[in-house]
């Protein structure tokens, strides 16, 4: 989509650099941003610099957009504003709050480009649409003219892919992780709960962090005890998260539950995969982390209960490859969508 073509001279290179940034931006915050999803924000003048950059950090708080804007006035270049590059559609309703595309038309910006629509049908194209309508130069990502155009629009996609799967079907986007030795076994040797590297191990905190749930099943716990808490990188603030166990049998002892709830885990206790991903939804969940033995995870894949499939394999170094369900992300490199080190 492109309405208004922009007429300046601002290279197709430098603004999806500014994408590029956006994104990066934004992608430090997924799972922090629950039920909204993360976006980022850049301002350009009208030489290409880089003036302000906001991201959504929390439900509440402002919207990339807005946070931008808001850095711009505060260090004084508010009227220099010209392009806004944004990794989601602005706004155009009333939530928490203002709608982001008239904090745009309060400023002197004359172009938008847009990482990837609202994938909410009932305001979808509306942001768009109220911008162009005022005069703004309105391009999505997929539509610029670079030949990253294609990466940048399905790395706008999947950031905001647990959000998009939670609007459009009310389940959460469920995210399966593996950890496989030499001969492809998931199981550590006696004694060990692991054998993957301490980076290997760190990508799987990271992968927690951005997780609102845990799915697991009896087997898991009876045989390693685990926390499930984000320990070897820094969490969000306040973030609580859901921990569904599998166990049908009634193998979990009490205690463990009593232990998880205490280290700030909501535990449910559904009985079938299904079950579990429907009240996870229901609970306003987007990203579940399945972290779970062979049978638990063979049945999430083999019965396609899965979106994303990180495999984390055993060698010097480990080896981490990134599967998707959706062939819209098979291009994506594993740097673009696993979350990074820092928040």
């Amino acid at each position: 989509m492109g309405i208004h073509p922009a007429t300046d001279s601002l290279s197709a290179a430098v603004l999806a650099a500014a994408m590029t940034r956006a994104l990066d931006g934004a992608q430090r915050f997924a799972g922090a941003t629950t039920p909204n999803p993360p976006v980022g924000c850049v301002l350009l003048d009208k030489a290409g610099q880089v003036i302000a950059e906001g991201v959504h950090r929390k439900a509440g708080l402002a919207h990339a957009e807005a946070e931008a804007i808001a850095s711009a006035r505060a260090a004084g270049v508010a009227d220099r504003i010209h392009t806004v590059i944004v990794t989601l559609e602005p706004c155009n309703h009333h939530g928490r709050t203002p709608p982001c595309a008239d904090a745009i038309l309060a400023t002197p910006a004359s172009r938008v480009i847009i990482g990837a629509p609202d994938p909410n049908p009932g305001v979808s194209g509306g942001g768009a649409a109220r911008l162009a309508a005022a005069g703004l130069s309105v391009v999505f990502a997929a539509d610029m003219a670079d030949e990253r155009a294609g990466t940048l629009a399905r790395r706008a996609a999947r950031l905001i892919a647990p959000f998009a799967k939670r609007v459009l079907t009310g389940l959460p986007w469920v995210t399966v992780k593996q950890a496989l030795d030499e001969r492809g076994g998931m199981a550590p040797p006696a004694g060990a709960k692991t054998f993957t590297s301490p980076v290997s191990l760190s990508l799987a905190h990271r992968l927690r962090r951005r997780a609102d749930a845990i799915l697991t099943g009896s087997g898991t716990i009876l045989a390693d005890d685990p926390e499930f808490t984000v320990r070897r990188v820094r969490d969000f603030a306040g973030k609580q998260r859901a921990l569904a166990i599998l166990d049908r049998r009634g193998r979990v002892p009490e205690a463990y539950f009593s232990a998880a709830e205490a280290r700030g885990f909501a535990v449910i206790r559904p009985e079938t995969p299904e079950a579990a991903l429907a009240a996870l939804g229901r609970r306003g969940v987007m990203e579940v982390l399945v972290e779970a033995g062979p049978s638990l995870t063979a049945s999430m894949l083999d019965g396609g209960l899965w979106d994303e499939n990180v495999r984390i394999e055993k060698g010097d170094p480990d080896r981490v490859s990134v599967f998707y369900r959706d062939p819209e992300f098979h291009e994506l490199n594993e740097a673009d969508v696993l979350p990074g080190e820092e928040e």
